[in-house]
Order: C-alpha cells, then sequence, then structure tokens
C-alpha cells in the first residue's frame, strides 16, 4: 500500500468534520468540568465566593500555597494578606472556568477556550497538585484537563459547535486569521501534524516532569513529594523566649492534609537542664488564648479541644504565658510542638 497525505485521501473539510467528531466528547466533557466548576460558584453555591461563608475559596487556596511550585507560594502569601485581592482572584478565575466551559460546550471560540482551559489546568497543577492524601488527586485533574484542551485545540469543533454554523453563514470568517486561531477553522495537515506533535510532546512532559517532582517513579525512586500531602508539618522559626518563662513562636502548617485540622496538644520549652515549661491540652489551650496574631484571615491557628488546631497553609505568631515561675539561665533553649500523632518539631528560642 503506497505512501498518502491527507489532502490526497480526503478534502480539508471532511477532515475537520472526522476530528471534530472523534473529540466531541473530550469536548463536551471538558466544557463541562469547567462549566461545573465555574456554575457552583456563581449560581448552585454562591457562598464559595462569599468572604464571610465558611466555604470561601480562599481557604482552599490558602490550603495549597505551602506546595506551590516555582516560588508561587510567595506571591499567594502576598495576595491573601490583602482580602480584595484575593476576592478578585477568586471570582476571575472562576469567570475564565464558566466563559470556557460554555465555549467549549457551545463549540464557540473554540480554540480560544481550549487555550484558556489548558492556562486554567497549568495554573491547578503548580498550586494544588501535590495534594491528595492517597493519590495525588489535584495532579490527576491538571494532567487531564491539559491533554485534553491540547486535543480539542488541535481537532477544532467539527460541524456540531456554533463556530460551524457561524462559517456556514460567513464563508470570509473561514479565511480569517483570528478565527483560525480563536475560533474553529480547518487546519491544514501540516498544521494538524505539527500542533498535534508538539502539544502532545508539551503534553507529556508536562504531565511526567510534575509526577516525578510530586511523586518520583519515573528517574527516581518513589517518594511522598517535597511536601506531604498526608501527614501534618509544622515549620518552627523565630522563637523568643521571656525572661518569665513564656515563650513566642511563629509556627507555620505547611504540610498535611487540607481535609482535617492539626492538633497540637503540648508546647514545651527545653533547657540546659531539662523542661522550663510546657502546656498540654486544656492549659495550652487558655495559655492561647487572645496571644495568637493570624498572619492571614482564612486558615488559622486557634484553641482547640485538645490544644491548639490550625488548618493547612495556617501560619501565626503564639506566644504563651509561663504557668509556674521559672528560671532562666544559660545555655542553649529550645521550643517544641507536639502533635496529636504525637510528632514533634522543634526550633532554638532565643532570649532578648
Amino acid at each position: 500500500m503506497g505512501r498518502y497525505t491527507l489532502e490526497q485521501t480526503y478534502d480539508q473539510p471532511t477532515v475537520f468534520r472526522m476530528t471534530g467528531a472523534a473529540v466531541l466528547a473530550v469536548r463536551l466533557i471538558l466544557g463541562w468540568i469547567y462549566w461545573g466548576g465555574g456554575t457552583r460558584r456563581f449560581i448552585y453555591a454562591p457562598k464559595k465566593l462569599d468572604p464571610h461563608a465558611h466555604s470561601w475559596m480562599a481557604n482552599k487556596l490558602q490550603g495549597g500555597m505551602p506546595g506551590a511550585l516555582f516560588g508561587l507560594n510567595h506571591v499567594l502569601s502576598h495576595i491573601l494578606q490583602h482580602p480584595a485581592l484575593v476576592y478578585w482572584l477568586l471570582v476571575l478565575v472562576s469567570a475564565a472556568e464558566l466563559v470556557s466551559g460554555l465555549g467549549l460546550i457551545l463549540g464557540v471560540l473554540t480554540r480560544a477556550c481550549a487555550g484558556l482551559s489548558i492556562a486554567l489546568s497549568v495554573s491547578l497543577m503548580l498550586v494544588f497538585g501535590w495534594q491528595g492524601a492517597t493519590c495525588i488527586d489535584e495532579w490527576t485533574m491538571a494532567a487531564s484537563t491539559f491533554a485534553m484542551g491540547c486535543t480539542v485545540f488541535v481537532a477544532g469543533s467539527g460541524s456540531w459547535a456554533i463556530d460551524s454554523w457561524l462559517v456556514r453563514r460567513n464563508p470570509h470568517l473561514a479565511d480569517a486569521a483570528w478565527f483560525h486561531w480563536l475560533g474553529s477553522a480547518p487546519f491544514t495537515a501540516r498544521e494538524t501534524e505539527g500542533w498535534g506533535k508538539g502539544l502532545a510532546i508539551i503534553a507529556a512532559v508536562f504531565t511526567l516532569v510534575s509526577y516525578n517532582y510530586y511523586r518520583g517513579s519515573i528517574y527516581t525512586k518513589f517518594h511522598g513529594g517535597p511536601v506531604s500531602p498526608g501527614k501534618h508539618h509544622i515549620s518552627l522559626s523565630q522563637a523568643i523566649l521571656h525572661k518569665d518563662g513564656g515563650v513566642t513562636v511563629l509556627a507555620y502548617l505547611d504540610g498535611g492534609t487540607p481535609a482535617v485540622p492539626s492538633h497540637v496538644v503540648a508546647v514545651i520549652v527545653k533547657g540546659p537542664h531539662g523542661v522550663v515549661e510546657s502546656w498540654k491540652g486544656k492549659a495550652l489551650e487558655e495559655a492561647a488564648k487572645r496571644h495568637i496574631k493570624n498572619i492571614y484571615h482564612y486558615n488559622k491557628f486557634k484553641p482547640g479541644l485538645f490544644g491548639l488546631k490550625a488548618k493547612m497553609g495556617a501560619k501565626a505568631w503564639i506566644t504563651l504565658k509561663p504557668t509556674t515561675a521559672a528560671s532562666i539561665g544559660g545555655g542553649r533553649y529550645t521550643a517544641v510542638f507536639e502533635n496529636i500523632n504525637g510528632k514533634r518539631f522543634d526550633t532554638e528560642a532565643t532570649r532578648p
């Protein structure tokens, strides 16, 4: 059987209809994924965009901050300290999901909407790709929608779309450069092959490199990721030991699942001759009341049933007043936090 090209077998409009029909299910489901996300926030569950509601999306954004890539954790930290920026960012992202989803479902400006879905997938991967205690759920979503967006961009909308209807009513659109790249005019065989191969390579690199970073198993051994999605971790820093035995420390819950809070059941100050001061359970809860200064407005460190509790991404200055008269001499002192699972986190405490 001899070699042949697409042009020799089918005319360009026929190929366009065939590829559009082949990826119709992909286009509709990708559109529904983003349309569903946008409508939940604007129509069905508007409290997700209500800064005063428990389900306010800023909590999720803060929960993804510790594992965000390429320095985005610092960008998010800045945004989260400015409520107006948080609100408009979440509204903008939700609107982008709504527009992208509806455009893909209806097949209007199909390639522009596919490109927007790709950008949303990249954003999801960079901020939330590390999450998932038993499997990396957000990575799976981002990798899948990225590949789906690439497929729809190359294939176009086919006949079952408003773009196709517009071209039938206005044939000159098929030759317009803007409609070719933003709408859904047929690609030539060379464009289809070139963009298809190029985006396939990009999708493979995007998927495999991100997976290896989060879990390994490709060119390194399996690992739990640079930020654990399952085991809570508390970073302590800038601890100051007061003359009366009290302590002030900056605590940051920067690892673990956002599904449940982390519980700190004991805080201990150790010195050269053993324990100087300790707070446990109810005593810890009472000592922390009115002495916690949270950095962010959303996920916070708070007094809890077992001592202190915090949701993912919480960061706060915590000051604990002494319960006994302590003698602070020379030597090295350490502040220790112990969580409900018995894991301990510590940092050196300096004296003023």
